[in-house]
């Protein structure tokens, strides 16, 4: 899916609005294993998966909680320290090579000054987001692990392949021996 394709399922944003965005945007490398955000650190940038796939995490002694994944053509962020500016809580990493595009916050909220439909569409974006985190939070209370599992499956099969199942494991609340049961019997 091209990017404007990816923006206008949130919002309607006109092809000169989207050059002013897209502009603006640099292209920057990762290895597998790099952190884009650590713990502490304010992430300055807003980034776009061009492609890669990117786990945003924490650890807690010996355990490693993940929060969510990025991949193309995602937004790819510690999203309250983005949008706040403030440290982050959380690891953002790359678990595979990935290419990304980024702008700046300072970039970003002058975008927002100059045209509404900028503003809408991230506003937008924020909105499904916070969407996708209350589904997942009501996800991990109500349904059981392999409708957690089937429903995981069903929304982003490819991840399946691209990360290390002990970490979607983690993600969907699952311990990792039930996970590898589910990922060897369920089949789509």
């Amino acid at each position: 899916m091209e990017r404007i394709q990816y923006f206008r399922q949130f919002h309607p944003i006109s092809d000169a609005d989207y050059g002013l965005l897209t502009e603006q945007l640099q292209s920057r490398s990762f290895k597998k294993g790099d952190y884009i955000t650590v713990p502490g650190q304010v992430q300055r940038d807003l980034y776009f998966v061009n492609n890669g796939v990117q786990m945003a995490y924490f650890d807690n002694g010996d355990k490693t909680y993940v929060i969510s994944f990025s991949y193309p053509p995602n937004l790819c962020a510690i999203a309250e320290s983005f949008s706040f500016q403030v440290p982050s809580r959380y690891y953002l990493t790359c678990l595979t090579d990935s290419v990304l595009e980024y702008i700046s916050y300072e970039q970003l909220q002058q975008l927002v000054d100059q045209s509404q439909q900028i503003e809408r569409l991230f506003r937008r974006m924020t909105e499904a987001m916070f969407a996708g985190m209350i589904d997942l939070h009501i996800n991990l209370r109500a349904l059981t692990i392999e409708e957690r599992y089937k429903t995981f499956c069903q929304k982003t099969p490819q991840l399946l392949h691209l990360v290390p199942h002990k970490y979607i494991a983690s993600y969907l609340g699952i311990d990792p021996t039930n996970f590898s049961k589910l990922f060897n019997q369920v089949k789509f």
